[in-house]
């Protein structure tokens, strides 16, 4: 643990947090005259008129209880992009730290890398797609702060395999930011399971992709208690507003509904798998752990506006690494899968 202490930036380490009047408060109480809220409410039927708790300790509690943490392992954030801006605030000195990425990849981690002012150091994927530790390594320092392992990884959809994130666990000298946001609809376990045995392990996951609640934006990071306080201690105050904070626990309390959803989902994967290679347009289907597919095309430009025309929105990602003349496509909903199925048939 003293390791990943070191890895802290100075400057935060040393931060006096913003605490208000009800972080300092314990016991019960009625009256509150400490934010400057306006005492008579606001305009909507419904009451806004306080501040959110500021931790989400509700929420926070029903995520442990539902992924086996403890609540002190969990920062909740707008998005799991506002995860990812506070590791690079906490552990990234700008102008020193560098962060390592495995493109083709999210694109946020670099955006939020530069800006950061983080050097960006890449270890590319292979042209299958399999990951490279040892290309990892030589491209990493004492100065590598970040190593980012989306997995099912975006765009490819393919989880990284076992054995290099394990590799990657013991001998990265930084933190090892595993990015599970599709990972309800891959058959392999979270690396939750494992945050015990890896003080350096920091897991990624959101309620916006298998929950459906994309709109709400609500991202966590899971990691030891050391790293999480860190986050806590520069986030904003009230970063998750209390409509928010309460949809998302009404959410919690349905995990079948979500289970039931991911099944149909799935079953629609498989079904695009099977249907989509039969197109004369469509060259190969990458597999998937995601809910998405990879699809390299004859023409990916014409046939992305090609389906723009007919209404229907899908990723170019032609321009991404070993990604040549590729689409990303969602899994829809079954009425959704057959008019993509039937616009490429016409095509």
């Amino acid at each position: 643990m003293n390791n990943i202490k070191k890895l802290l930036r100075p400057g935060i380490a040393a931060l006096k947090p913003y605490s208000s009047a009800r972080d300092e408060f314990t016991g019960s109480a009625s009256v509150f005259l400490d934010a400057n809220e306006n005492s008579l409410g606001g305009p909507l039927e419904e009451d806004f008129s306080r501040y959110p708790d500021p931790l989400q300790m509700p929420l926070r509690q029903a995520l442990a209880a539902l992924k086996s943490v403890e609540t002190d392992q969990i920062f909740i954030g707008n998005g799991s992009d506002e995860a990812i801006d506070m590791l690079m605030r906490a552990f990234v000195e700008p102008g020193r730290d560098n962060v390592v990425l495995l493109p083709p990849t999210y694109g946020m981690y670099a955006v939020q890398a530069n800006i950061h002012g983080a050097e960006i150091r890449r270890a590319p994927l292979r042209p299958d797609f399999s990951p490279d530790a040892d290309a990892v390594m030589a491209v990493s320092d004492e100065h590598s702060k970040l190593l980012f392992l989306c997995s099912p990884n975006n765009p490819t959809g393919q989880c990284l395999p076992d054995d290099f994130v394990l590799d990657m666990l013991q001998r990265f000298p930084g933190l090892v930011v595993i990015d599970e946001a599709y990972g309800d609809f891959a058959a392999r376990p979270s690396w939750l399971q494992r945050l015990a045995e890896f003080p350096n392990l920091v897991v990624l996951q959101t309620l916006s992709k298998a929950w459906g609640l994309a709109g709400l934006r609500v991202g966590m990071a899971y990691s030891n208690a050391f790293v999480i306080s860190a986050l806590n201690k520069i986030k904003y105050p009230y970063n998750l507003n209390a409509m928010t904070i309460r949809l998302a626990l009404q959410a919690l309390q349905q995990p079948e509904s979500v289970r039931e959803k991911v099944q149909v989902l799935l079953s629609e994967r498989q079904r695009l798998e099977r249907e989509l290679p039969l197109l004369p347009c469509v060259e190969k289907v990458f597999p998937s752990d995601a809910n998405f597919l990879l699809v390299r095309v004859t023409d990916a430009n014409n046939i992305y506006h090609f389906l723009c025309e007919q209404g229907i929105i899908v990723r170019n990602r032609d321009k991404e690494l070993h990604c040549n003349n590729c689409l990303r496509i969602t899994v829809g909903t079954p009425e959704e899968n057959t008019r993509l199925l039937t616009s490429l048939c016409e095509l």
